[in-house]
């Protein structure tokens, strides 16, 4: 039998960037963009100045189960977000920029004054085959990606995605909402069925008839406030599940037989198919969006941004540590971009200079860097990010400035 040739080439070494739950088909397909490109051709010709490593960069590293992308790239250079000059250090070697897998071992390479990096497999036994594979077709070969590193830890950011969400305010009026649950009840759960309405213009319907449509239940959404303006830039609305809708919104004509004002709204069906915490009438329904899968490529603003946090997330939480999640007050419409890494900023202290006697001059201490933040989900005025690195703890009103 005719035998196909399938050559498994080794993949980045620190290129960051990793899909959430990524399918196989989509494992391959992560992009590169021209500038990312283009940094790590020019870095290739003669490799990274030994100023830009880590103080302790190791001469080998391999690399372990549960490192992530952010963590290894971080060993070597003192900015992690900048895996495109990782990447063009090794970009004779390695043909696909995008994972690095367990068992890998990295070694760095220091020559006249610049240093760069080369993959060396591990013994046999771990990490992604680096030979060529000849298989028939009665052997199936699997996808590696569900062994490739994340960017970050996965768990941390997960549940953003797709459980709170910041609405504007005529979103939030027109969301269609639970007017009633079965039986009497006064609290929803799974496995329970209520009903819901749509906005007066817009009845809450079936985008196929007799097909379930998916929706998240929220409440509570609460305004978040832009610290210095004062302005609200959106709403963060709590989310409490999920729910299917069953039957469409409709009306039911008078019991005369007559149409006109006596007739009445029959509300929509829907079940209850997962509760993170109960429902109850008035709760917000939204539609379930299509499931992304996200490449997170830590980068830097392209040109200088600064803003601010707004909300630090949980329940009667001020202050944020490493790996909780911020929002800050920019979005989209500022050029916010998944992956966006940026600075926090602490603002100094106002203090009265006493080292003089009769001098009592006011001071404003300068901002301190007090750590970075990474962007995994913007809105339109509006960003969710996960704390990386801290020094100190964060608060609402702390400052966020492009890192360079």
């Amino acid at each position: 039998m005719h035998k196909h040739r399938k050559t498994l080439t080794i993949t980045s070494t620190l290129a960051l960037l990793a899909g959430f739950a990524a399918m196989p088909a989509l494992a391959q397909n992560f992009p590169v963009t021209p500038g990312q490109r283009s940094t790590a051709e020019q870095v290739a010709q003669a490799g990274v100045p030994l100023s830009e490593l880590a103080p302790n960069a190791p001469d080998e590293y391999t690399v372990k189960r549960g490192d992530t992308l952010w963590g290894v790239s971080g060993v070597f250079l003192t900015t992690p977000w900048r895996w495109p000059e990782l990447w063009g250090m090794n970009l004779e070697e390695v043909r696909n920029p995008h994972r690095i897998y367990p068992g890998q071992q990295l070694v760095l390479e220091k020559t006249d004054g610049r240093a760069r990096l080369r993959v060396r497999q591990a013994a046999q036994g771990g990490g992604q085959p680096t030979d060529t594979v000849r298989v028939s077709p009665r052997i199936r070969v699997e996808s590696l990606a569900e062994t490739a590193l994340p960017t970050l830890k996965a768990h941390l950011i997960e549940p953003f995605l797709s459980e709170p969400a910041i609405v504007d305010e005529a979103t939030l009026r027109l969301a269609p909402r639970i007017v009633a649950a079965g039986d009497s009840r006064v609290l929803l759960t799974r496995g329970d069925r209520a009903y819901a309405r749509g906005a007066t213009a817009t009845p809450l319907q079936q985008q196929v008839a007799g097909r379930s449509d998916d929706y998240r239940v929220f409440r509570d959404a609460r305004p978040l406030t832009d610290p210095k303006t004062r302005a609200i830039l959106g709403y963060e609305a709590k989310y409490l599940g999920k729910a299917s809708l069953v039957r469409s919104e409709t009306t039911e004509a008078s019991s005369n037989g007559q149409s006109g004002r006596n007739n009445a709204v029959v509300p929509a069906t829907i079940d209850i198919v997962s509760a993170k915490e109960e429902m109850r009438v008035g709760d917000r329904l939204m539609p379930e969006p299509p499931r992304e899968f996200q490449s997170y490529v830590p980068h830097a603003p392209a040109a200088g941004m600064a803003g601010t946090i707004v909300s630090v997330h949980g329940d009667a939480v001020t202050f944020a540590g490493q790996n909780q999640i911020v929002v800050i007050n920019k979005g989209t419409a500022d050029g916010i971009e998944i992956g966006h890494v940026m600075a926090i900023t602490k603002a100094g202290e106002r203090r009265i200079d006493k080292s003089q006697a009769g001098e009592r001059t006011v001071m404003k201490l300068p901002d301190e860097r007090n750590g970075l933040l990474m962007v995994f989900r913007p809105f339109e005025k509006l960003s969710y990010a996960l704390v990386l690195e801290i020094s100190d703890t964060v608060s609402v009103g702390d400052g966020v400035v492009s890192p360079r």
